[in-house]
């Protein structure tokens, strides 16, 4: 079963700030949300969900990642937005949500920080690139 599809960034803030349901699931490590930082949702009266896809230190894949999102109360019916650091952790999640029920999971392209570009640096595209609004962990 294929997830709902993939968004930019600002197409996922546009749904996020406008409609009261619409949730975004950060399934980066604690470490990232950390030093890197977070989405700022509070514009929209919302928070963050916050769900690792990959356990920090080990990297090992969350087994509970679905059981997370449940006890976070993120609802099945919902339209969720998943993001992670370049859009790749966040298309696994999406996939594996859809599996378990969550009918509208959707992915957000180069998702916080962009993938590396020529140099190997980030922050090429993405949230943050985008203008979108952050915070520092």
């Amino acid at each position: 079963m294929s997830y709902a599809g993939d968004v930019t960034p600002e197409q996922a803030w546009s749904v996020l700030r406008d409609e009261p349901g619409a949730v975004l699931v950060d399934v980066r490590t604690r470490a990232e949300w950390s030093y890197v930082g977070l989405p700022d949702l509070s514009a929209a009266g919302k928070d963050v969900v916050l769900v690792e896809w990959q356990t920090f230190p080990d990297g090992a894949v969350n087994d509970g990642f679905t059981a997370d999102l449940a006890a976070a109360g993120v609802p099945k019916d919902a339209p969720v937005y998943f993001l992670c650091r370049s859009g790749v952790r966040s298309v696994a999640a999406a996939e594996a949500a859809t599996r378990e029920g969550w009918t509208r999971s959707h992915n957000v392209l180069d998702g916080f920080e962009g993938p590396h570009d020529d140099q190997r640096h980030r922050s090429v595209s993405g949230w943050k690139v985008a203008g979108l609004p952050w915070v520092q962990g």
